[in-house]
């Protein structure tokens, strides 16, 4: 197992794919509230359950009654994934894998986990977030390399002007490209493999569908 590799359970969609499979096992878990019902689909027992607990049925609560709870207030100054991932860092995580992060019935929950893993990959800590058949990944200033299975679709949408863009291995590369903010130049691309981004000013995010094959 490894101690520092902490895996958030949130509560978007999630889908089980050998993918997530893959990557969460041997990790440590959170649960945030109601996202602890991944955990009865993963087949794993978080150590620590946090939240206000206004999404948890019941059943939930009976079923995981043993895993030490941090309750909170439902009004709050973070939210129950913010404090998940506080808690974790405080117990030595330095990469985050936000599970449930990308989709369900509240968008604005899904797009301030985009936000908030740009911040944490600019204070240093590796970030994932994935809903098991999409995945997304911190762009910021340096160079990531993604394994992706050759003719799957993937964008990298700006959260701010970017600048020297490259993006390598990949149907549309790019060499050192100026990206306007809000412009639509780097969406729906197509990965030949691992695929390697660089940029040199700029906040970004990889979002990558891989199971999504329409580009062969």
């Amino acid at each position: 197992m490894s101690q520092s590799t902490f895996t958030i359970l949130l509560g978007g969609e999630l889908q089980q794919t050998d993918r997530l499979r893959d990557t969460v096992t041997g990790t440590r878990f959170i649960a945030a509230d109601g996202g602890m019902r991944h955990a009865a689909t993963l087949g794993v027992v978080p150590e620590l359950w946090v939240g206000d607990f206004d999404s948890t049925p019941a059943d939930l609560e009976a079923m995981f009654e043993d895993v030490p709870k941090q309750p909170y207030p439902a009004a709050k100054a973070s939210t129950d994934g913010e404090i998940a991932v506080s808690e974790a860092i405080r117990r030595g995580a330095r990469r985050l894998i936000l599970a449930g992060a990308l989709a369900g019935e509240r968008s604005d929950h899904a797009v301030q986990h985009l936000l908030y893993a740009v911040n944490l990959a600019e204070e240093g800590f590796d970030v994932l977030l994935t809903s098991g058949s999409e995945e997304a990944s911190p762009l910021i200033r340096g160079y990531i390399e993604l394994d992706l299975p050759p003719g799957s679709v993937f964008s990298v949408p700006g959260f701010s002007e970017l600048r020297g863009l490259s993006i390598e291995n990949a149907r549309y590369p790019l060499a050192d490209f100026h990206l306007p903010f809000g412009s639509s130049r780097t969406i729906s691309n197509v990965a030949e493999g691992k695929v390697r981004f660089s940029l040199e000013s700029g906040r970004a995010i990889v979002l990558a569908r891989p199971y999504d094959l329409s580009g062969v």
